[in-house]
């Protein structure tokens, strides 16, 4: 049976305040084809968790896509994606955001990234705690790295049945995201997005402040990831 990706993309947008947050459309182990027509139906900001595949995608498609590394990020394939990538949401240590620094420099820009922040029970979860993301933030570390700006936070919450435990995982990346756009002073710095959200918690997210939501299987259904 045929996805109706235009249907799905419509559908899914009608159920978010597009006012509060942007749609990153989760695109991984989904064919060119299929993400072909959520472009058809105006979609432009697409996520993905591999380097090979991310880098594939952009040779294939069209360049008015902004490309949204949303995956655990290694710092040797940094290289591969410097050249275009709009945003990387997980950054997730100071030896990551020197190399992306060093690689955006070869290719004269200046690469906008997240600190992903782990809020979860979940220890398998990547991210820095609360005050390994402050000392990221401060001048000893961002004076030094002119090719990188950090312009927000993103979390993933625990993997629970329990809304309260979600909500409360949000509302702490929500208060460090206000504290640090209060307390933060550097050019490099513009707290403006808060990437939180997925399939399964996204309105959640977004009620308790989210900008950015990464969803896929709303859009181009079940992920088959022994394809």
């Amino acid at each position: 049976m045929d996805i109706d990706i235009g249907r799905n993309l419509q559908t899914f947008l009608s159920t978010i305040d597009q006012n509060k947050a942007k749609l990153i459309a989760v695109s991984k182990t989904k064919p060119v084809s299929l993400i072909m027509k959520a472009y058809e139906a105006g979609q432009r900001e697409f996520g993905e968790n591999k380097v090979q595949e991310m880098v594939e995608k952009h040779e294939e498609m069209p360049k008015d896509i902004h490309w949204h590394l949303i995956g655990h990020l290694q710092t040797n394939k940094v290289k591969y994606i410097a050249p275009f990538v709009h945003l990387i949401h997980s950054v997730d240590s100071e030896k990551l955001l020197r190399t992306i620094d060093k690689e955006a420099k070869k290719t004269n820009r200046v690469i906008d990234c997240l600190l992903q922040v782990h809020i979860a029970e979940e220890e398998t979860k990547f991210g820095l705690s609360d005050d390994e993301a402050r000392q990221l933030l401060s001048p000893e570390v961002l004076d030094g790295l002119p090719n990188v700006r950090i312009v927000g936070l993103m979390g993933m919450a625990t993997n629970t049945e329990s809304e309260e435990q979600v909500k409360k995982e949000f509302r702490h990346l929500k208060a460090l995201f206000g504290e640090l756009k209060s307390t933060v002073n550097h050019t490099r710095v513009i707290m403006a997005e808060l990437s939180m959200g997925m399939s399964g918690d996204y309105q959640l997210a977004i009620e308790e402040g989210s900008t950015m939501v990464r969803v896929g299987s709303a859009i181009f259904g079940q992920r088959n990831y022994s394809a």
